[in-house]
């Protein structure tokens, strides 16, 4: 009877910490049973072909190559050193600076206050103003350069109908190297401010109106409620806004290549651009795949960068 009692006070301790391994493991299995059929697509459509551009960055793979990959010479780091160069994708390089360093800014700021005034002056027919700022955002943008482009007509665009109506001579905004890309960041900044407001706008929503109530009895003023409380609450959606766009706008290709065709002069010619006509026009896939790693290295910095100076302060 002791030995019979001793193995069954046994048994149950000797199976407790498996059952216990197992209900830490159980949770992770399930999540990564969710997540396999993503993670097979990936490494089959996604995985193999970054590898490959990784691998093909170091050679001169071009048209000569298609028929026999292995014979493709390996170069080491001489695209990356030619890229250094090439000044054309200098010029890409900085065209695609400006394009980022000037748009980021103009569109969160627009779509902050966009998102302001729906929250704090827009009460009725908000939802309405929230579909029609973000309505942009999901038109193909094919579309909406290709309007733009008419828009900007120097004898029937809109625009300059506008201005010869007040008695002012319209410019041909995109084959002036001055105005073209300018003209390009607005097209930008009015079809993306509607996502960074929608951004904003849920932001604003989860601060506490006890802040601005004890603000106001402190004496503070709009400005210093704006300052002081509304922004350093917003830090966090600034933050993944200004990633995203980054993101986004450092992969200028569609407003360009419709718009101008990356002229005058190359004064609208971006990165991606120059990465489609080197491995689409010219076929120097190898070279093609250096400037694509090139802007990804680019688009890592941006993003460190970012999280550097606008993440939330402890």
């Amino acid at each position: 009877m002791a030995t019979a009692t001793t193995d069954a006070g046994v048994r149950p301790t000797s199976s407790a910490p498996s059952a216990s391994r197992w209900s830490r493991i159980r949770p992770h299995l399930t999540g990564w049973g969710f997540a396999l059929p993503w993670v097979a697509v990936f490494a089959v459509f996604m995985l193999g072909p970054i590898l490959a551009s990784f691998a093909l960055s170091f050679t001169d793979f071009g048209l000569r190559d298609l028929t026999n990959p292995i014979g493709t010479n390996l170069i080491g780091l001489g695209n990356y050193t030619e890229l250094l160069r090439d000044e054309k994708f200098i010029a890409a390089a900085g065209n695609t600076a400006y394009f980022v360093i000037a748009g980021v800014p103009l569109t969160l700021i627009a779509g902050l206050l966009a998102a302001l005034g729906l929250n704090r002056v827009v009460m009725r027919f908000r939802a309405v103003f929230r579909v029609g700022y973000y309505l942009p955002v999901v038109t193909s943008i094919v579309a909406i350069a290709v309007i733009w482009r008419y828009l900007l007509h120097p004898d029937l665009g809109l625009v300059n109908v506008l201005l010869s109506g007040v008695g002012i001579d319209g410019p041909n905004w995109l084959a002036n190297p001055v105005l073209a890309m300018p003209a390009i960041i607005v097209m930008a900044v009015w079809r993306n401010m509607g996502f960074v407001m929608v951004l904003f706008l849920a932001g604003l929503q989860t601060v506490p109106a006890q802040l601005y109530e004890a603000a106001r009895i402190d004496g503070a003023t709009p400005w210093t409620e704006f300052r002081y409380v509304t922004l350093p609450l917003l830090r966090p959606t600034t933050l993944f806004a200004a990633v995203i766009t980054s993101i986004g706008y450092l992969n200028l290709f569609e407003e360009p290549f419709v718009m101008t065709a990356g002229g005058p002069l190359d004064t609208t010619l971006s990165v991606n651009m120059y990465l489609y006509q080197q491995g689409f026009n010219f076929f120097h896939l190898g070279y093609a795949s250096a400037i694509a790693y090139i802007l990804f290295v680019a688009i890592a910095v941006l993003a460190a960068v970012q999280f550097r100076f606008l993440r939330p302060q402890d």
